[in-house]
């Protein structure tokens, strides 16, 4: 049986609960560049080898460092594998398959539709009702993030696909939501990511041929190797864990750093310096941040009332006995 979700964890700065998950997507976005080493590799197995790497580091971090992991048992198999099939396995698919049918920029912009979405649905898988100031701030940073990415050319099969690539990114934390409660962001990722590398190695043995590993070259392997540690073992336990410490609606709002370090990222690399609307989508997303990340009621600063202002607002009777 699932548990119930835990409702997002009480008495957490936002700011400070939402640095795993800025950094974790700093990882992926900057992993733009690495994974175009591997547009010549054999896409199953390669996936099928970084999974398995990252698993098996997972797994002996988790043991040095004392967490325990846990069997996954009934209800929870689905959601885990539902992880694993749309969240990893077919969101790699979509990609490469997308990337033949629309410029990079679509699926970007596809990508950069999350945080409404998870805005939208992650409440609602918590019990609880979205919230008007999550919303407004998604909104604003999904536009930030396609003047970052900018906009393409696609056909129809390419739209297809960047629709199946925004749904696969909402599943990957949606589809993880009712077992982070039992499992941890420790579990969840660990167990993400033995089913995705059993799956990618079933399609690589049948679709690419068990020989396929012999024609991974030292680039394909090197990729594959940050792919598993900075950006699969490293970069999920960070993001579940700002998931569980914000609740799905609001992390949602720091995927749109992934395109934000994917322009600074090229720039490192030698890259042309952004454009001025690059530039303006930085700052987009930055509003948006501060908008869904910043409390909201009576802790905002500029709505705390002062000592003169409280005064004022006892009850006469109060104030009389007060003199």
């Amino acid at each position: 049986m699932v548990k119930p979700p835990a409702p997002p964890v009480p008495g957490v700065a936002p700011v400070a609960a939402a640095l795993p998950g800025a950094l974790a997507m700093t990882f992926v976005g900057g992993s733009v560049a690495v994974s175009g080493l591997l547009a010549d590799a054999a896409l199953a197995t390669t996936q099928a080898l970084r999974y398995a790497v990252a698993c098996l580091l997972l797994v002996v971090l988790a043991r040095c460092t004392g967490r325990r992991l846990v069997r996954p048992r009934g209800a929870e198999w689905p959601w885990l594998l539902g992880v694993a099939v749309a969240g990893l396995v077919l969101f790699n698919v979509a990609l490469v398959r997308g990337a033949g049918h629309a410029e990079p920029a679509v699926l970007g912009v596809a990508v950069a539709c999350v945080p409404v979405v998870l805005a939208l649905v992650g409440p609602a898988l918590e019990g609880r009702r979205p919230s008007p100031a999550v919303l407004a701030a998604a909104a604003v940073v999904t536009a930030g993030a396609v003047l970052v990415q900018g906009l393409g050319r696609a056909d129809a099969v390419g739209l297809a696909w960047a629709l199946v690539v925004l749904a696969c990114e909402a599943a990957f934390t949606l589809l993880a939501v009712p077992v982070l409660r039992r499992h941890g962001p420790w579990g969840v990722s660990v167990h993400a990511t033995w089913l995705a590398a059993a799956v990618f190695a079933v399609l690589g043995v049948t679709t690419e041929g068990p020989a396929a590993v012999t024609g991974l070259r030292v680039p394909h392997l090197l990729a594959a190797g940050y792919l598993a540690v900075a950006v699969t073992a490293a970069a999920f336990v960070l993001w579940y864990s700002t998931v569980t410490r914000l609740g799905a609606g609001r992390a949602g709002l720091l995927t749109g750093l992934a395109p934000v370090a994917a322009a600074g990222t090229g720039v490192l690399l030698g890259g042309p310096a952004p454009a001025p609307a690059v530039w303006g989508g930085i700052a987009v997303v930055g509003a948006g941040l501060v908008l869904g990340l910043t409390p909201v009621g009576p802790a905002r600063w500029w709505c705390r009332p002062t000592g003169r202002r409280r005064a004022r607002r006892r009850p006469a009777a109060v104030r009389r006995a007060a003199r």
